[in-house]
Protein backbone atom coordinates (compact mmCIF):
# COMPACT_ATOMS: atom_id res chain seq x y z
CA UNK A 1 0.00 0.00 0.00
CA UNK A 2 1.53 3.33 -1.04
CA UNK A 3 1.88 5.99 1.61
CA UNK A 4 0.25 9.41 1.03
CA UNK A 5 2.66 12.36 0.77
CA UNK A 6 3.74 14.22 3.90
CA UNK A 7 1.52 17.25 4.07
CA UNK A 8 3.88 20.04 5.01
CA UNK A 9 3.06 23.73 4.55
CA UNK A 10 4.90 23.93 1.25
CA UNK A 11 3.17 20.77 0.00
CA UNK A 12 -0.29 22.12 0.89
CA UNK A 13 0.40 25.47 -0.74
CA UNK A 14 1.47 23.68 -3.91
CA UNK A 15 -1.52 21.33 -3.72
CA UNK A 16 -4.06 24.15 -3.49
CA UNK A 17 -2.33 26.12 -6.23
CA UNK A 18 -2.43 23.06 -8.49
CA UNK A 19 -6.19 22.77 -7.91
CA UNK A 20 -6.75 26.53 -8.32
CA UNK A 21 -8.22 26.71 -4.83
CA UNK A 22 -7.68 28.53 -1.56
CA UNK A 23 -8.49 27.49 2.01
CA UNK A 24 -11.83 28.93 3.11
CA UNK A 25 -11.73 31.02 6.25
CA UNK A 26 -15.53 30.87 6.58
CA UNK A 27 -15.33 27.08 6.94
CA UNK A 28 -12.51 27.17 9.46
CA UNK A 29 -10.04 25.54 7.07
CA UNK A 30 -6.79 25.69 9.02
CA UNK A 31 -4.74 22.59 8.25
CA UNK A 32 -2.47 21.08 10.89
CA UNK A 33 1.04 21.08 9.41
CA UNK A 34 3.05 19.92 12.43
CA UNK A 35 3.17 16.25 11.48
CA UNK A 36 4.34 15.23 14.95
CA UNK A 37 0.99 16.47 16.25
CA UNK A 38 -0.83 14.06 13.93
CA UNK A 39 1.04 11.21 15.61
CA UNK A 40 0.36 12.71 19.05
CA UNK A 41 -3.39 12.93 18.40
CA UNK A 42 -3.55 9.33 17.17
CA UNK A 43 -1.53 8.12 20.16
CA UNK A 44 -3.79 9.96 22.61
CA UNK A 45 -6.84 8.45 20.91
CA UNK A 46 -5.44 4.98 21.51
CA UNK A 47 -6.83 3.72 18.21
CA UNK A 48 -6.98 -0.06 17.82
CA UNK A 49 -8.21 -2.45 15.10
CA UNK A 50 -11.47 -2.70 17.09
CA UNK A 51 -12.29 0.98 16.58
CA UNK A 52 -14.56 2.78 14.18
CA UNK A 53 -13.39 6.39 14.00
CA UNK A 54 -15.47 9.41 13.06
CA UNK A 55 -13.51 12.35 11.72
CA UNK A 56 -15.19 15.70 11.07
CA UNK A 57 -13.26 17.96 8.74
CA UNK A 58 -11.34 15.64 6.44
CA UNK A 59 -9.38 18.51 4.94
CA UNK A 60 -6.76 17.07 2.64
CA UNK A 61 -6.66 13.78 4.50
CA UNK A 62 -3.38 13.95 6.41
CA UNK A 63 -4.86 13.12 9.81
CA UNK A 64 -7.29 10.71 8.15
CA UNK A 65 -4.40 8.69 6.78
CA UNK A 66 -2.70 8.55 10.18
CA UNK A 67 -5.93 7.37 11.82
CA UNK A 68 -6.54 4.73 9.15
CA UNK A 69 -3.26 2.96 9.87
CA UNK A 70 -4.73 1.49 13.05
CA UNK A 71 -8.53 1.76 12.86
CA UNK A 72 -10.99 -0.83 11.59
CA UNK A 73 -12.99 1.81 9.72
CA UNK A 74 -12.82 5.59 9.35
CA UNK A 75 -15.90 7.65 8.52
CA UNK A 76 -14.67 11.09 7.56
CA UNK A 77 -16.86 14.06 6.71
CA UNK A 78 -15.90 17.08 4.60
CA UNK A 79 -18.32 19.89 3.74
CA UNK A 80 -16.26 21.60 1.02
CA UNK A 81 -16.68 19.77 -2.28
CA UNK A 82 -13.33 20.93 -3.69
CA UNK A 83 -11.38 19.79 -0.65
CA UNK A 84 -13.37 16.55 -0.57
CA UNK A 85 -12.23 15.79 -4.12
CA UNK A 86 -8.61 16.48 -3.17
CA UNK A 87 -8.86 14.18 -0.15
CA UNK A 88 -10.51 11.45 -2.22
CA UNK A 89 -7.56 11.48 -4.60
CA UNK A 90 -4.99 11.40 -1.81
CA UNK A 91 -6.78 8.69 0.20
CA UNK A 92 -7.53 6.26 -2.62
CA UNK A 93 -5.01 3.80 -1.19
CA UNK A 94 -7.00 3.58 2.07
CA UNK A 95 -9.96 1.25 1.40
CA UNK A 96 -11.01 1.28 5.06
CA UNK A 97 -11.87 5.01 4.74
CA UNK A 98 -15.40 6.15 3.86
CA UNK A 99 -15.47 9.75 2.66
CA UNK A 100 -18.68 11.76 2.98
CA UNK A 101 -19.17 15.11 1.26
CA UNK A 102 -21.90 16.73 3.35
CA UNK A 103 -22.65 18.91 6.34
CA UNK A 104 -22.09 16.80 9.47
CA UNK A 105 -25.13 18.45 11.07
CA UNK A 106 -28.80 18.39 10.14
CA UNK A 107 -29.25 21.31 12.53
CA UNK A 108 -27.44 22.52 15.63
CA UNK A 109 -29.03 19.78 17.75
CA UNK A 110 -28.85 16.81 15.37
CA UNK A 111 -26.31 14.99 13.25
CA UNK A 112 -26.92 14.56 9.54
CA UNK A 113 -28.76 11.21 9.20
CA UNK A 114 -26.31 10.18 6.45
CA UNK A 115 -23.45 10.47 8.94
CA UNK A 116 -25.29 8.45 11.58
CA UNK A 117 -26.18 5.83 8.99
CA UNK A 118 -22.55 5.48 7.86
CA UNK A 119 -21.25 5.24 11.43
CA UNK A 120 -23.93 2.72 12.42
CA UNK A 121 -23.24 0.58 9.34
CA UNK A 122 -19.52 0.52 10.18
CA UNK A 123 -20.26 -0.47 13.78
CA UNK A 124 -22.73 -3.16 12.68
CA UNK A 125 -20.15 -4.59 10.26
CA UNK A 126 -17.92 -5.61 13.16
CA UNK A 127 -17.71 -9.40 13.66
CA UNK A 128 -20.32 -10.92 15.95
CA UNK A 129 -19.27 -10.76 19.57
CA UNK A 130 -16.64 -8.04 19.03
CA UNK A 131 -16.74 -4.83 21.07
CA UNK A 132 -18.44 -1.98 19.27
CA UNK A 133 -16.35 1.11 19.87
CA UNK A 134 -16.57 4.57 18.31
CA UNK A 135 -14.03 7.36 18.65
CA UNK A 136 -14.14 10.94 17.41
CA UNK A 137 -10.69 12.01 16.27
CA UNK A 138 -10.51 15.27 14.37
CA UNK A 139 -9.05 18.68 13.75
CA UNK A 140 -12.52 20.14 14.21
CA UNK A 141 -13.56 23.19 12.20
CA UNK A 142 -14.18 25.89 14.78
CA UNK A 143 -17.71 26.63 13.53
CA UNK A 144 -19.03 23.10 14.26
CA UNK A 145 -16.84 22.03 17.17
CA UNK A 146 -19.36 22.64 19.95
CA UNK A 147 -22.41 20.98 18.34
CA UNK A 148 -20.38 18.01 17.11
CA UNK A 149 -19.05 17.18 20.57
CA UNK A 150 -22.28 18.01 22.39
CA UNK A 151 -24.46 16.06 19.96
CA UNK A 152 -22.23 12.99 20.05
CA UNK A 153 -22.53 12.91 23.83
CA UNK A 154 -26.31 13.21 23.48
CA UNK A 155 -26.59 10.18 21.16
CA UNK A 156 -26.76 6.54 22.20
CA UNK A 157 -23.82 5.69 19.93
CA UNK A 158 -21.16 3.63 21.78
CA UNK A 159 -18.48 6.31 21.74
CA UNK A 160 -15.42 5.66 23.87
CA UNK A 161 -13.16 8.69 23.41
CA UNK A 162 -12.79 12.01 21.64
CA UNK A 163 -9.44 13.58 20.82
CA UNK A 164 -9.91 16.84 18.97
CA UNK A 165 -8.23 20.12 18.18
CA UNK A 166 -10.47 23.07 18.97
CA UNK A 167 -10.20 26.76 19.73
CA UNK A 168 -8.35 27.29 23.03
CA UNK A 169 -11.12 29.51 24.39
CA UNK A 170 -13.60 26.65 23.90
CA UNK A 171 -11.24 24.22 25.61
CA UNK A 172 -11.06 26.56 28.61
CA UNK A 173 -14.87 26.65 28.76
CA UNK A 174 -15.10 22.87 28.62
CA UNK A 175 -12.66 22.45 31.51
CA UNK A 176 -13.83 25.45 33.56
CA UNK A 177 -14.53 25.36 37.28
CA UNK A 178 -17.71 26.66 38.96
CA UNK A 179 -17.58 30.39 39.62
CA UNK A 180 -15.24 31.16 36.74
CA UNK A 181 -16.24 33.39 33.84
CA UNK A 182 -15.91 30.47 31.39
CA UNK A 183 -18.28 28.20 33.34
CA UNK A 184 -21.37 27.59 31.20
CA UNK A 185 -24.19 25.23 30.29
CA UNK A 186 -21.77 23.47 27.92
CA UNK A 187 -19.27 23.02 30.76
CA UNK A 188 -21.84 21.31 32.95
CA UNK A 189 -23.30 19.21 30.12
CA UNK A 190 -19.83 17.84 29.38
CA UNK A 191 -18.52 17.47 32.92
CA UNK A 192 -21.74 15.81 34.09
CA UNK A 193 -21.07 12.91 31.71
CA UNK A 194 -17.39 12.94 30.79
CA UNK A 195 -13.86 13.61 31.93
CA UNK A 196 -12.33 16.51 30.01
CA UNK A 197 -8.53 16.75 29.74
CA UNK A 198 -6.78 19.68 28.10
CA UNK A 199 -3.73 17.94 26.64
CA UNK A 200 -1.81 20.61 24.80
CA UNK A 201 -2.07 24.29 23.87
CA UNK A 202 -1.23 25.06 20.24
CA UNK A 203 -0.04 28.33 18.76
CA UNK A 204 -1.16 29.54 15.32
CA UNK A 205 2.16 28.52 13.73
CA UNK A 206 1.27 24.80 13.65
CA UNK A 207 -1.52 25.48 11.15
CA UNK A 208 -1.74 26.69 7.56
CA UNK A 209 -3.22 29.20 7.07
CA UNK A 210 -2.51 30.51 10.55
CA UNK A 211 -5.64 31.18 12.61
CA UNK A 212 -5.80 34.36 14.65
CA UNK A 213 -6.35 32.49 17.91
CA UNK A 214 -4.66 29.74 19.90
CA UNK A 215 -5.95 26.19 19.73
CA UNK A 216 -5.85 23.15 21.98
CA UNK A 217 -5.86 19.38 21.79
CA UNK A 218 -8.50 18.00 24.15
CA UNK A 219 -9.34 14.45 25.21
CA UNK A 220 -12.85 13.57 26.38
CA UNK A 221 -13.59 10.21 28.00
CA UNK A 222 -17.02 8.97 29.12
CA UNK A 223 -17.76 9.00 32.86
CA UNK A 224 -20.36 6.25 33.01
CA UNK A 225 -20.98 6.55 36.74
CA UNK A 226 -21.76 10.26 36.44
CA UNK A 227 -23.84 9.75 33.31
CA UNK A 228 -25.90 7.02 34.98
CA UNK A 229 -26.77 9.48 37.75
CA UNK A 230 -28.77 11.58 35.25
CA UNK A 231 -32.46 10.70 35.29
CA UNK A 232 -33.36 12.34 31.97
CA UNK A 233 -30.55 13.60 29.75
CA UNK A 234 -32.82 15.48 27.34
CA UNK A 235 -34.46 17.24 30.28
CA UNK A 236 -31.03 18.09 31.71
CA UNK A 237 -29.85 19.53 28.39
CA UNK A 238 -32.82 21.90 28.23
CA UNK A 239 -32.64 22.71 31.94
CA UNK A 240 -28.98 23.74 31.73
CA UNK A 241 -29.54 25.88 28.65
CA UNK A 242 -32.38 27.72 30.36
CA UNK A 243 -30.85 28.30 33.81
CA UNK A 244 -27.56 29.56 32.37
CA UNK A 245 -29.35 32.30 30.45
CA UNK A 246 -29.80 33.80 33.93
CA UNK A 247 -26.68 32.39 35.50
CA UNK A 248 -26.15 35.26 37.98
CA UNK A 249 -29.67 35.30 39.41
CA UNK A 250 -30.73 33.33 42.48
CA UNK A 251 -31.58 29.90 41.20
CA UNK A 252 -34.85 29.44 43.08
CA UNK A 253 -36.45 32.41 41.34
CA UNK A 254 -35.17 31.28 37.96
CA UNK A 255 -36.49 27.75 38.45
CA UNK A 256 -39.84 28.94 39.83
CA UNK A 257 -40.33 31.06 36.70
CA UNK A 258 -39.21 28.27 34.35
CA UNK A 259 -41.59 25.70 35.88
CA UNK A 260 -44.51 27.91 36.90
CA UNK A 261 -46.89 25.98 34.64
CA UNK A 262 -46.15 22.64 36.30
CA UNK A 263 -44.61 23.21 39.73
CA UNK A 264 -46.09 25.45 42.42
CA UNK A 265 -43.76 27.11 44.92
CA UNK A 266 -43.88 24.30 47.50
CA UNK A 267 -42.98 21.80 44.75
CA UNK A 268 -40.02 23.94 43.69
CA UNK A 269 -38.86 24.21 47.31
CA UNK A 270 -39.23 20.43 47.68
CA UNK A 271 -37.06 19.88 44.60
CA UNK A 272 -34.29 22.06 46.03
CA UNK A 273 -34.51 20.22 49.35
CA UNK A 274 -34.45 16.82 47.67
CA UNK A 275 -31.40 17.84 45.60
CA UNK A 276 -29.61 19.29 48.62
CA UNK A 277 -29.15 22.60 46.81
CA UNK A 278 -29.50 26.00 48.47
CA UNK A 279 -32.33 28.14 47.12
CA UNK A 280 -29.98 31.12 47.37
CA UNK A 281 -27.38 29.60 45.05
CA UNK A 282 -26.67 30.70 41.50
CA UNK A 283 -26.22 28.42 38.50
CA UNK A 284 -22.75 29.77 37.80
CA UNK A 285 -21.52 28.71 41.24
CA UNK A 286 -22.87 25.15 41.43
CA UNK A 287 -20.79 22.08 40.50
CA UNK A 288 -22.23 19.77 37.83
CA UNK A 289 -23.35 17.12 40.35
CA UNK A 290 -25.56 19.65 42.18
CA UNK A 291 -27.20 20.81 38.96
CA UNK A 292 -27.79 17.19 37.92
CA UNK A 293 -29.51 16.42 41.25
CA UNK A 294 -31.72 19.48 40.91
CA UNK A 295 -32.59 18.55 37.34
CA UNK A 296 -33.43 15.02 38.47
CA UNK A 297 -35.71 16.33 41.20
CA UNK A 298 -37.55 18.59 38.78
CA UNK A 299 -37.72 15.92 36.08
CA UNK A 300 -39.53 13.65 38.52
CA UNK A 301 -42.47 16.05 38.10
CA UNK A 302 -42.96 16.29 41.83
CA UNK A 303 -45.29 19.29 41.42
CA UNK A 304 -49.06 18.75 41.56
CA UNK A 305 -49.82 20.40 38.24
CA UNK A 306 -48.73 17.62 35.91
CA UNK A 307 -46.07 17.50 33.22
CA UNK A 308 -44.06 20.48 32.15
Amino acid sequence: MSEPPRQTRSYLMSLFERHSANPRHDLGQNFLIDLNLHDYIVAQAGITPDDVVLEVGTGTGALTSAIAKDADRVITVEYDRRVHEIAKELLQSRPQVTLLNCDVLKNKNRFNPDVIEAVTAALDARPAGSLKSLKLVANLPYNVATPVMSNLIATELPWRRMVVTIQYELAERMAAAPGSSQYSALTVWLQAQTKVTLLKKLGPNVFWPRPQVDSAIVRIDPDLEARNAIADREFLHTFLRDVFTQRRKRLRGVVASMFKATHDKPAVDAAFELAGVSAESRAEDLPPADLVRLSNALAARSGPRGDR
